[in-house]
Order: structure tokens, then C-alpha cells, then sequence
């Protein structure tokens, strides 16, 4: 089984994501993709999220209704701050011995993989597919990539800004159950 694992904050999942999955999907032939919402980034500790855990997990399950290959855990949300992309690959090992896994993140995290906790376990284990806007990002010596270029204009922050005012939102942004979901749910953070 070809599986992807796809981590982030999802805060709250979008277009762009959705995208990004696809067209990993299709790219490495993947048999699934597993969305997974971080409970707190290494590199972002402190920071809060304007939506629950359970409703970015409700919005991962509404945007993927449909993507047969597309599939969402809470296994992030279950172990215990900060998020460390290890301990994810570690547990599903465990569970999943037989799987060929893969990593799909984005050119800014390409960029600072090499600071990320257990580097060397990390590439061992992992494919990774980056996704990049333009020109691919240099390869590193010893680490199997796969690079794929695109571009959704998505912003999850760009959204959050505008939920927060109340404004409409660019057409395609958001799937549409996710959308009246957002506007349903949307809090400060605290």
C-alpha cells in the first residue's frame, strides 16, 4: 500500500490542499492519502488555531467526501504536544509495517526539513513530495523526493482574515460544505 501522509494545520482545510492531495495522488499513484491535522508545530508552539481540533477534523471529513482516495486522522490530535512528523511515521509503521510511505509538504518545510526532529529516521523511512510554485527546490544528497509543480491561490490565513470580518470569500476557496461549516464555527483565537 502506497500511502501519503499529509500533515498541516488545516485551520481550516482548503482548495489548495485538496489540490496539492490530488495531484499527489495521481502523480505517485499513492493508494491513499491520510490527512492530518497537527496539534501544535514544533516551530510554531504557542500559536493558537481559530478552529477546534474537532472541527478541522470535520472539515477534513466534509472536503474529502467523495475522494475515495483521501482518508483523515486524528492520530496527531491523540499524542501529545508539539507535533513531531516522527512520531507520526513511527506510529503508523507500527500499525502499518507493510505500507511504502510518503511525505507531501510544501517548498517552505523542503527548505527546513533538515531541522526537523530525527531527520536521518525521517528520510529512512519516508518519500517525500514537494510541492512548488515555480522553479523545483534543490534535491538533497541521500533523500528520495519527488517535486511537483502547481498553484492554488488558497491561503489559509487569507480565509481566516476574512471569515473573521465576515466577508465573502474567493469563489473556489473553500468546498462549499466547508464553507457554511467555517462561517457556522468561526471564533477568535484565543
Amino acid at each position: 500500500m502506497k500511502t501519503c501522509l499529509f500533515g498541516g494545520s488545516f485551520d481550516p482545510v482548503h482548495a489548495g490542499h485538496l489540490q496539492v492531495a490530488a495531484d499527489a495522488q495521481r502523480a505517485c499513484g499513492l493508494d491513499e492519502v491520510v490527512f492530518l491535522p497537527a496539534a501544535e508545530s514544533p516551530f510554531k508552539q504557542g500559536s493558537r488555531h481559530m478552529f477546534t481540533d474537532g472541527q478541522r477534523l470535520d472539515m477534513l471529513r466534509l472536503a474529502t467526501q467523495g475522494l475515495p482516495w483521501a482518508r483523515v486522522s486524528g492520530l496527531d490530535l491523540q499524542l501529545p504536544p508539539p507535533s513531531w512528523s516522527w512520531r507520526i511515521v513511527e506510529a503508523w509503521r507500527s500499525a502499518h509495517p507493510a505500507a511504502q510511505l510518503f511525505w507531501l509538504l510544501g517548498t517552505d518545510q523542503w527548505d527546513e526539513l533538515h531541522r526537523w526532529g530525527r531527520y536521518d529516521y525521517l528520510v529512512q523511512q519516508l518519500t517525500f513530495i514537494v510541492y512548488h510554485r515555480g522553479h523545483a527546490p534543490a534535491p538533497r544528497p541521500g533523500v528520495n523526493a519527488v517535486f511537483l509543480e502547481g498553484a492554488h491561490p488558497a491561503s489559509s490565513s487569507r480565509i481566516r482574515h476574512l471569515l473573521q470580518q465576515g466577508s465573502p470569500l474567493p469563489d473556489g476557496w473553500l468546498p462549499q460544505p466547508c464553507e457554511q461549516y467555517a462561517r457556522n464555527h468561526v471564533h477568535s483565537p484565543e
